[in-house]
């Protein structure tokens, strides 16, 4: 339930809205373009209603049935005695479960509906049920884990499509609306604003610059619209701030839609997303450090280290390049900066505008491919599901332990079934360091098809997984 202060705002915002309308003048929070749309109905009264019908045809609700096992025994979870019981993951009866959340059509001539990967992961059944009541069974396109987005396609006619805006034009205060299906009671419409743009550390390992938005958004939500007052979509709605209880306190973000639309295309042609890559560490360019290398305004990403051989490094970046935008548009920072490159297929070629002391210079740089990144041997991705790779600056863990870092799991696959997540670092296996790919491989061998106990650090703390062969 919103407070009595964002009532009292929600009634000023009404009264602002109908003094405009009356008056022929753009409501307040309009933006450069087309005029917000604060429309007056019969009876004088100001709505959004136009807007809402104008895309409610394109968001829809989708049904998820999954199978699970039931949780294993916590015996098989206790670090001491995990590698000395049996070689066998024990689970018992699968689980089916019922899900609820929300899609929006982006293409209707292909049937392409855009959700978030959270929504339909462990599914065995996908139904998209759209506003006029037709109910169609949904074919996974692709998913991409790092930004939470999937793509579906259903074989339907007389779909609408929403029209797309462009997120990298939102300005904090702009007005928005969220529409989803919460806590599957249907079609739901909520109001708010852009509270904050370019927002990480939701999900840190993966790809991140959120909207947030006060409009409300609960569970059920997820993969639903969020669309200026002109109606077009800005973002995919893909989570919340809950404290303890698990439903909306104003705080919710969405996916910027131009980062789902490239996602979307890579997946649509390609069923999965290859990542471009700099070779570069980086951090934030605060006010501080701004300061300090002689910069006027702050903002940006300043190079720590340049991997050899690297994209960065045949392009001329040094340590200590202050970068402040990448094709023109100037960066908020380093996660915006890895998350812009983190779009782009390898092989591209980015522009990087860098200060280097006095000097202002635009380096091309032509990205390498992320898989293809690190050390020698690339990443393992055999071993249940998971994908492997020797720790790097950079990376959770590094400087801390030894071992080799988890940079994926495989949806639905053993080691997600265990409870392994990327950025655990895997310390040993079968009670045999393993910090190198080459040690893995010996580690793999000489178990010899048993069950593999891994000794995994997470966050500071230690803990042994069990795994099947």
């Amino acid at each position: 339930m919103r407070s009595r202060f964002a009532r009292i705002c929600s009634a000023g915002l009404v009264a602002a809205m109908l003094v405009a309308a009356r008056a022929g003048l753009p409501a307040a929070g309009a933006w450069a373009g087309p005029a917000v749309p604060a429309h007056a109905d019969d009876r004088g009264i100001p709505t959004l209603a136009p807007v809402v019908e104008q895309v409610a045809e394109a968001v829809v609700n989708i049904s998820v049935l999954s199978e699970r096992p039931t949780p294993m025994s916590p015996l098989f979870r206790d670090p001491f005695l995990a590698p000395f019981l049996p070689p066998l993951l024990p689970e018992g009866p699968v689980q089916r479960q019922m899900s609820a959340g929300s899609g929006v059509i982006v293409d209707a001539s292909r049937g392409h509906v855009l959700t978030n990967n959270h929504v339909i992961a462990d599914a065995t059944e996908i139904r998209v049920s759209l506003r006029d009541g037709r109910s169609f069974r949904a074919e996974l396109v692709g998913t991409d884990p790092a930004t939470d987005i999937a793509v579906l396609r259903i074989a339907a006619d007389r779909l609408t499509a929403i029209e797309t805006g462009n997120s990298d034009a939102l300005l904090v205060g702009d007005y928005v609306v969220a529409i989803g299906n919460p806590f599957g009671l249907g079609q739901t419409v909520t109001l708010g604003i852009i509270s904050a743009l370019g927002r990480s550390g939701i999900n840190p390992q993966g790809y991140e610059d959120f909207i947030q938005t006060d409009a409300s958004i609960n569970p059920g939500n997820s993969g639903g619209a969020l669309v200026t007052l002109d109606g077009r979509l800005v973002g995919i709605n893909t989570a919340i701030i809950a404290p303890g209880g698990g439903g909306n306190v104003g705080v919710g973000f969405a996916v910027p839609v131009n980062m789902a639309m490239a996602v979307m295309a890579q997946l649509v042609e390609h069923g999965t997303v290859a990542r471009g890559r700099l070779g570069v560490m980086i951090q934030d360019l605060g006010p501080d450090l701004a300061e300090a290398m002689g910069l006027e305004v702050p903002g940006g990403a300043v190079v720590s280290s340049v991997e050899p051989g690297s994209a960065a490094d045949r392009a001329g970046l040094r340590p200590g390049d202050a970068i402040t935008a990448i094709d023109g548009h100037a960066l908020r920072g380093s996660a915006e900066l890895r998350g812009r490159v983190g779009m782009r297929r390898p092989g591209e070629t980015v522009v990087l505008e860098i200060r280097r002391g006095d000097e202002r210079l635009a380096l091309r740089v032509t990205l390498d491919p992320l898989e293809e990144a690190g050390a020698p041997g690339g990443v393992v991705t055999e071993l249940a599901g998971l994908g492997l790779r020797p720790l790097a600056p950079g990376m959770p863990g590094h400087g801390l332990v030894e071992g080799l870092a988890i940079v994926s799991v495989a949806p639905r696959s053993p080691a997600e079934r265990a409870g392994l997540q990327q950025g655990d670092v895997i310390l040993a296996i079968n009670r045999r360091p393993v910090t190198t790919l080459a040690e893995l491989r010996a580690a793999l061998e000489r178990a010899r098809g048993n069950a593999l106990g891994l000794l995994v650090w997470r966050e500071g703390r230690e803990f042994f997984v069990v795994l099947p062969r």
